[in-house]
């Protein structure tokens, strides 16, 4: 299937997750000019966006669980009316500890409701199970796009209006998504998936049945993994780069370029899990990650090695999340997809809030960032070993209605 014959809800999905996520991508610019305003240390901003990332991975599961029940298309308006009222309020904020009801909870909160567990619950419903990891890879893609587009305009948003105004703007920005939320149909599934969907199985029988699979208890492990990995470069990468005497453009460009690479990653890796085994392509990704990640931290840091760093990680960034949600749907089908790829996401935002705390902790502890850059590596060669003894079959539950 050519991408330009994707359904309709898949490209509305895909504008949703430019909004949502390149405006959640570019907090980590955020993090000095607001430590400053408040006279905090890192640890505090970074515990913020820790809390944020724990609270978008605690509301996953409930949040699939509501859209597998009324559809996304009410998800993701409620979603997106929080994710702007956290932002404004941020920028009203007169004492640090507000933000972590704003910038913490409520924006975590509709983050939950306006990416990936939602967007690519609704996706699996309407693309063939044979499309699906390239489905996913090209709606992942787009919050690299919105990640590319929107960094360099809050750098710019910074430097002229400074960070209250700049949050107003993205405040704004969120009733973007409540337009596009329009276009998505509350169908459970289409006629043209061609894909057997079980109706008769209740969401307790469908939470045993996983809970009860080796395989996904591993894919929770290799996605916190992830979480952490994501959160802490999106977050530190920044501050890391300043410390090292470079400009402040440097890191807006190297996220950028972890932003623009993702793009054309995403969809390989998606590519990749449509044509072969989910399980060892997964593995070559997160080994490419502990090179990558490990010869940034031994080659000096200059202007070009970040840029460089920037686009090679950015080519692994979220090329988990295609492969890591097809592996989910294509062993327990496309029914509870967002409510089981929902739990996975939670221990993803676990990892995250670790990776985003314990970034700061250990800086503000050390006064160096290099302890959890090496850590980072040594995770990664524990994900890629980690999804090797999956089984990746699908439930005898889905062999048996395939066949009938």
């Amino acid at each position: 299937m050519s991408i330009f014959r994707f359904p309709l809800l898949v490209w509305a999905g895909i504008a949703i997750l430019i909004v949502s996520l390149g405006i959640r991508q570019s907090f980590g610019i955020f993090m000095l000019p607001i430590s400053d305003t408040f006279n905090t240390g890192r640890e505090f901003f970074s515990f913020t966006i820790a809390l944020q990332n724990l609270l978008f991975g605690v509301f996953q599961p409930f949040v699939g669980m509501a859209s597998d029940r009324w559809g996304p298309k009410r998800i993701i308006i409620l979603g997106a009316v929080a994710y702007a009222a956290g932002l404004y309020l941020t920028s009203l904020a007169t004492d640090p500890s507000w933000l972590y009801l704003t910038l913490g909870t409520l924006v975590g909160f509709g983050l939950s409701a306006t990416s990936y567990v939602v967007v690519l619950g609704a996706v699996a419903r309407v693309v063939p199970a044979e499309h699906t990891a390239k489905a996913f890879g090209l709606t992942t893609a787009a919050g690299s796009f919105g990640m590319f587009a929107v960094i360099p305009g809050a750098q710019s948003l910074l430097s002229n209006i400074g960070w209250q105004s700049a949050l107003q703007v993205f405040a704004l920005m969120c009733c973007l998504m409540i337009a596009f939320a329009s276009f998505i149909k509350n169908n459970k599934t289409s006629a043209a998936t061609n894909t057997a969907i079980d109706d008769s199985q209740s969401l307790s029988q469908a939470l045993k049945e996983a809970f009860n699979h080796r395989g996904y208890w591993l894919i929770h492990a290799g996605f916190f993994v992830c979480g952490f990995h994501v959160m802490f470069i999106a977050t530190h990468l920044p501050s890391y780069l300043a410390d090292k005497g470079l400009p402040i453009a440097t890191a807006a460009m190297a996220l950028a370029y972890v932003g623009i690479f993702n793009i054309f990653g995403s969809y390989f890796w998606g590519v990749m899990g449509d044509k072969f085994d989910k399980r060892y392509v997964m593995t070559s990704l997160y080994l490419i990650r502990s090179v990558v990640i490990g010869a940034f931290v031994v080659l000096p840091v200059t202007v070009d090695t970040a840029t460089i760093f920037g686009a090679a990680i950015g080519f692994c960034w979220l090329g988990t999340v295609p492969l890591t949600s097809g592996l989910v749907r294509q062993i327990f089908g496309a029914r509870y997809m967002s409510t089981l790829y929902g739990l996975v996401f939670f221990t993803h935002q676990v990892g995250s809030f670790l990776g985003a705390w314990v970034g700061g902790l250990m800086y503000d502890y050390y006064g160096s960032y290099d302890p959890i850059w090496w850590s980072t590596v040594a995770m990664a060669l524990c994900a890629a070993l980690l999804h090797l003894p999956i089984n990746d079959r699908p439930v005898p539950r889905l062999t048996v209605a395939t066949a009938t």
